[in-house]
């Protein structure tokens, strides 16, 4: 894929729709230049942080005791009926 874009005075450059749209990018998104292998990739700044996010969190499922999504959802129900009891609790 090869697109092509002119700087404005003011140094912006539109980003063409098909690379907006490969990088899922809509109105007020932030994107992050970076420099890789001595070229500048433009990138999905949500995109980034949630790689980064779920690299960090490798392996924690485990260490939780979270094997299938059946614990998950036990986990989450549980979590729920918790905060509902410190709620109600704060009521009384």
């Amino acid at each position: 894929m090869l697109d092509l874009a002119r700087i404005s005075v003011k140094g912006q450059v539109t980003i063409p729709i098909e690379i907006r749209r490969r990088l899922g990018l809509k109105d007020g998104d932030k994107v992050v230049f970076m420099e890789k292998s001595g070229d500048i990739v433009l990138l999905n700044s949500n995109r980034l942080a949630f790689e980064d996010f779920q690299r960090d969190m490798v392996g924690e499922a485990e260490r939780a005791g979270l094997n299938s999504e059946k614990d998950v959802v036990e986990l989450v129900k549980q979590v729920r009926s918790d905060m509902w009891e410190a709620r109600c609790a704060g009521d009384a």
